[in-house]
């Protein structure tokens, strides 16, 4: 496989919800898109230069966020996030022709998709058997396989409209209507997308030293600094029972003044922070900012620092020599 700029790679296979994500990029539906069977697996051919950029799901409205997802793009190779796309998300059931709701005894979806639908599922087909699977496509093109082992299969209703082979037994049985799911584009590391008042950034925030007040330490860097935070899930490192780090999601942009000063904060008390991008919201949402914490009062404030550490009657950065006035 041969990079490009013009070459993606998505969470497969074709027909899966992160596809459709994927084709919400201006240039997407005229590229080479990759399928790849898991999310390591798309975004190490990032960071090996096999493609320019891979669309992965990072949480949902129902489930929270992903953590294959969260925890791949924590370790390994650095890369950015420069891009989310949110997804409105509605299942059907499929099957083989000829088999019907009560013929279903065991059933394959992915994980998240099954956590969406479990009280449709009480409600109609109380015993059927749930078979993990890694994607939602992937579940339902495996009942066009003569060794099958399950019925049915959840799956997004474009996989079911393609593929002759399904027949629906059930639409819209997502328990949440309103269900979306937000996917972000991963590319390697370079020049970071425009501030546009509307962005997100991402941050990895190991926990420094299991102790009491360090998760409020952490806290407090984007507190006082007037930084919201939208999203913040702790993951186990996989080191060792209690190592942890934090996935965050905060209101800003890295070019924006609070928000360098908030990430500049953390490098000191966790130095292996990890940035991970700063990014255009998806639903355009600007941040509330108060008049203290904008970029003119960090600059007015360096200013007057400046200032008092200035020796006396050394002009100003300007050329000019500030004087009282009487």
């Amino acid at each position: 496989m041969s990079a490009s700029s013009s070459t993606y790679a998505f969470l497969g296979p074709q027909g899966t919800f992160t596809e459709a994500a994927l084709l919400q990029v201006p240039d997407a539906g005229q590229a080479t898109r990759v399928p790849a069977s898991n999310v390591n697996a798309a975004l190490d051919w990032v960071r090996d230069g096999s493609v320019h950029a891979a669309m992965v799901p990072i949480e949902n409205s129902v489930e929270g966020g992903v953590t294959a997802t969260l925890d791949a793009i924590a370790g390994g190779g650095e890369l950015r996030i420069i891009r989310e796309v949110l997804v409105p998300i509605s299942f059907v059931l499929v099957a083989r022709p000829g088999v019907r709701l009560a013929d279903v005894r065991r059933l394959s979806t992915h994980g998240h998709a099954w956590a969406q639908c479990r009280l449709w599922m009480d409600a109609n087909i109380p015993s059927a058997e749930y078979v993990p699977g890694p994607s939602t496509a992937a579940s339902a093109l495996g009942l066009l396989e003569e060794d099958c082992h399950y019925d049915a299969a959840i799956c997004a209703p474009l996989v079911a409209r393609e593929q002759p082979g399904l027949s629906v037994l059930a639409e819209d049985i997502g328990d949440n209507p309103d269900a979306v799911t937000r996917f972000i584009l991963v590319s390697r590391p370079g020049v970071l997308p425009a501030r546009t008042g509307a962005d997100k950034t991402t941050l990895v925030v190991p926990l420094p030293e299991d102790r009491p007040g360090a998760l409020m330490e952490i806290l407090d860097q984007f507190a006082s600094r007037g930084v919201n935070l939208s999203r913040i899930e702790s993951r186990p490192t996989g080191q060792y029972l209690g190592d942890y780090f934090f996935s965050i999601d905060a209101d800003g942009h890295v070019g924006d003044e609070r928000m360098a000063d908030a990430l500049a904060g953390l490098h000191r008390i966790s130095p292996a922070t990890r940035f991970l991008g700063s990014y255009p919201r998806a639903d355009l949402q600007a941040a509330s900012v108060e008049p203290h914490t904008a970029d003119q009062a960090f600059q007015s404030a360096r200013a007057w620092v400046a200032g008092i550490l200035r020796p006396a009657g050394e002009p100003a950065e300007n050329g000019s020599s500030a004087s009282p006035k009487a």
